[in-house]
């Protein structure tokens, strides 16, 4: 079992200017969330994160008025990974989708890509897109902090396939890999060579998962032709809530990520 501590979330850049035996005041739904779901009491471990990366390693002082304050033991900036991965997740019925993400988020993947794809049964418009992504930024912050992450993964704005090809020959013209999900792939995600950082900054490996009938033929073309590369997990058939999560498993493993 693991012995880290819970994370409870704070925004980008407010945790800049602490570091060991300052105080910091957490408030709101986190604060709540700490004491009165969980129940945390004076002197428990409690890690807060900034979700980019910076990680205060705290101990509960008290709990007041809706605020929890902790008192700071170490300080840790967790850098960001030379390999990132990036899943371009079709929009699928029911829960699919989000279960994708959640999963997704827990093995390590650092953004997220809303893809209507030509087949996805559900469809993103107006109000609707606006609710849904917020579930989606709902659903990997919540598995980012089950899963004690600092880093917590971006949810980009939807894309129609032609904005999902443009994203695809993006990652290609700068080093970094495409690689799109289809069982009849004469390739394996286990043989597709993957790039190698130049210490430049971060290469990135975008994973395509369709929907539940599958990416269109035209689809599966277009994205081929933008740059990316066919693949296909194994001898089975795997859900479109499981095979990008199964996907980044096997990335996350090859690329270092969990040695």
């Amino acid at each position: 079992m693991s012995t880290s501590a819970p994370v409870f979330l704070a925004g980008p850049g407010l945790l800049d200017a602490l570091d060991a035996g300052a105080t910091y005041v957490l408030t709101g739904a986190e604060a709540r969330h700490a004491a009165v779901v969980q129940r945390r009491r004076p002197g428990e471990r409690v890690d807060v994160v900034d979700t980019e990366g910076v990680r205060l390693r705290c101990r509960i002082v008290s709990f007041e008025g809706g605020s929890l304050t902790v008192a700071v033991e170490e300080r840790v900036v967790e850098p960001a990974p030379a390999v990132r991965l990036v899943l371009a997740q079709a929009l699928a019925k029911g829960d699919r989708d989000e279960r994708a993400i959640e999963a997704a988020t827990e093995v390590g993947v650092d953004e997220v890509v809303p893809w209507q794809a030509g087949r996805s049964v559900v469809v993103w418009r107006g109000d609707r897109a606006a609710k849904s992504r917020a579930r989606w930024l709902a659903t990997v912050r919540e598995a980012a902090k089950q899963s004690r992450r600092a880093h917590v993964p971006l949810v980009a704005e939807p894309v129609d396939t032609r904005g999902l090809a443009s994203c695809v020959q993006s990652v290609c013209e700068h080093g970094g890999l495409a690689v799109v999900l289809a069982a009849e792939a004469g390739v394996s995600l286990g043989e597709v060579p993957l790039p190698t950082p130049s210490g430049e900054g971060a290469v990135r490996v975008l994973v395509v998962v369709g929907p539940e009938g599958g990416i269109a033929p035209e689809e599966l073309d277009e994205l081929i032709t933008a740059g990316a590369v066919p693949a296909r997990l194994g001898p089975h058939v795997l859900r479109t809530s499981t095979a990008g999560p199964v996907a980044l498993g096997l990335l996350a493993e090859r690329s270092g990520r969990w040695a």
